[in-house]
């Protein structure tokens, strides 16, 4: 089992630590109290955070095939005469995309609009905390 402390919990799911003890105490997630430190099981957390993620409906009458969609608000724009580089901030996430400038004038994007980023990629890097193994 993974223990993650309250804190860390909360802040992985973008809630408060109240929010994480009142799960608790309605039996939503169990504490462990092992450590010297209450935690919650990894596991069990990762399931919630899967039950509680809600894909944004951005009314497109489409299907598609990417997953990874982060909507937020587009807080910068960096547009020379062919390619445009995008900033949107995503909750807690900053994604950045690389387009024409014909695409972002053409999306009229601009900082404070809202904009849904979609990541499609064959390459992803994933690390781990070597102290938390």
């Amino acid at each position: 089992m993974t223990a993650i402390r309250i804190k860390d919990a909360a802040a992985l799911l973008g809630v408060s630590d109240d929010t994480i003890r009142r799960w608790i105490a309605s039996g939503v997630l169990e504490q462990s109290d092992d450590g010297p430190v209450a935690t919650v099981d990894g596991a069990r957390l990762a399931q919630l955070a899967r039950e509680r993620a809600v894909a944004p409906d951005d009314g497109a009458p489409v299907a598609r095939s990417a997953r990874n969609r982060f909507t937020g608000l587009v807080t910068e724009v960096l547009m020379d005469g062919v390619m445009a580089q995008v900033t949107l901030q995503c909750g807690p996430f900053e994604v950045t995309s690389l387009m024409s400038a014909q695409s972002a004038r053409e999306l009229e994007l601009a900082p404070g609009s809202v904009a849904t980023a979609i990541v499609k990629s064959t390459n992803v890097i994933v690390e781990t905390n070597r102290e938390n193994r």
